[in-house]
């Protein structure tokens, strides 16, 4: 390994190995480091990997509308290269947002409209043709079983649903970051594995590198932070950054759940992804006729800030972070069993504890910072899975524009999507920004 790069990313995960991929692509040389054993190791493996458009903003719902051409595309996308690991597969099975008092969906059909995203309305008989074992009653408003109002009978339905039939999911995340890391390595990348960053160095108030936890340092005139949950322990490394990022991130501690789909359903090949605000959850199949079952973060659920690195040391070990807790199962599937009456809740939690990292207003921060050459693509909020491809080549432009002496603050860059005639002011993204009370404050984004 050298000692010297043009760029050093910090994180290999689903979107630490894009920006990896495009900056190699446009010449740099560069090295991420990782402090687990492999790419998309850490929160990607437990990313549910949803691909959908509904956002609560426009620039929001363009930037999944422009990822949706990469996910379809994906051996394009990686120039053909191969994984000894075999290829992610995008599973296209379609995205219904279910009209809710839990979803602003009118928002998001003007946000649709605005953007040019392809989609269906459909009513309760087509929803019930489409899903038969659903049950389009109102649940309104989200409750958890331990609250007596949980078990109030229904006495309205649904509005119906808007039916986005390029939506779906990533069959495996992690090999999906994999992947990128394999096309990235063609293109002259390197990664660097087992390594824990320990200190952002800089000079003169520019960055100049990292030091490792054994030691080690590496040197580099950019450095991007990509650290997922850890985002705000790197940003307090590098001089001046924490202070001077208005919008903030910290890590969170999210459950998914698995149940077993009803006998006389086929959901793992007739069934969607759907997003359903009037119970809270969000689902898609899973290998095993399984649904997996999300929490939308509705007010009832409650939230778990925690330390990512006590987190992570309980992971397979004594911690208690990573089990799952039987009041959260319990409100996910139980909730989920209102809407699919016939749903087999099975007797033992079953599913996936990890973290999201969050920003303040549930929107990310893809930005330079207060010292020149560090960079961050932090707070995905568990909602920018889907975006990664997209994030990964608007960085890089980003950086190389930054680097060419562009002064992104004063008049922030015009990013031009790849495939899609849009644009979008990466400004939106700033991490001096002010709160934007348009998201969701929720995995929805």
């Amino acid at each position: 390994m050298n000692k010297k790069y043009d760029a050093i990313i910090i994180g290999a995960g689903v979107i630490g190995c894009p920006i990896a991929y495009e900056l190699s692509k446009m010449g740099y040389k560069t090295l991420n480091v990782d402090k687990l054993p492999d790419a998309g190791e850490g929160s990607t493996a437990g990313s549910c990997a949803i691909v959908r458009a509904h956002y609560s903003t426009a620039d929001g719902v363009a930037m999944a509308y422009e990822g949706f051409k990469y996910w379809l595309n994906w051996e394009n996308y990686l120039d053909n290269v191969k994984d000894e690991k075999g290829l992610a597969k995008y599973m296209n099975t379609g995205s219904l947002l279910l009209k809710s008092q839990g979803h602003d969906w009118k928002k998001v059909q003007k946000n649709y409209d605005e953007v040019g995203v392809q989609y269906e309305e459909w009513d309760n008989d087509k929803i019930k043709k489409m899903v038969p074992v659903a049950d389009l009653h109102e649940f309104w408003p989200v409750t958890r079983p331990e609250d007596p109002a949980f078990y109030n009978e229904p006495v309205k339905e649904l509005e119906g649903g808007i039916f986005c039939p390029e939506g779906g999911y990533v069959n495996d995340p992690a090999l999906s970051a994999h992947n990128i890391m394999r096309a990235a390595e063609a293109k002259g990348a390197q990664f660097l594995f087992n390594a824990e960053v320990v200190d952002i160095r800089s000079e003169n108030k520019k960055v100049t590198g990292i030091t490792l936890k054994d030691g080690t340092q590496i040197d580099a005139g950019i450095v991007v932070n990509v650290g997922g949950p850890h985002s705000f322990k790197i940003n307090k490394m590098a001089e001046g950054v924490w202070e001077g990022c208005n919008i903030k991130t910290k890590a969170l501690r999210h459950e998914v759940m698995y149940c077993p789909s009803p006998d006389d359903y086929d959901y793992l090949n007739d069934g969607y992804h759907m997003s359903d605000g009037d119970i809270g959850c969000y689902v898609r199949p899973e290998v095993g006729n399984t649904f997996l079952i999300g929490s939308e973060d509705p007010d009832c659920d409650p939230q778990e800030w925690v330390d990512p690195d006590t987190f992570y040391a309980g992971k397979g070990g004594h911690g208690k972070d990573n089990v799952l807790s039987e009041e959260q199962w319990k409100a996910q599937c139980y909730r989920l069993g209102k809407r699919i009456p016939s749903l087999q809740v099975p007797n033992q939690p079953k599913g996936v504890v990890d973290l999201y990292d969050c920003s303040d207003d549930w929107i990310p921060v893809y930005d330079k910072s207060d010292l020149p050459g560090y960079y961050m693509a932090i707070g995905t909020s568990g909602n920018q899975y889907k975006n990664a491809p997209v994030v990964g080549h608007m960085m890089a432009q980003l950086i190389d524009a930054c680097e060419k002496g562009m002064d992104h603050d004063k008049e922030p860059m015009q990013y031009k999507f790849k495939y899609t005639d849009r644009s979008t002011d990466v400004g939106f993204f700033s991490r001096k920004r002010e709160i934007n009370y348009n998201s969701s404050f929720s995995v929805n984004g």
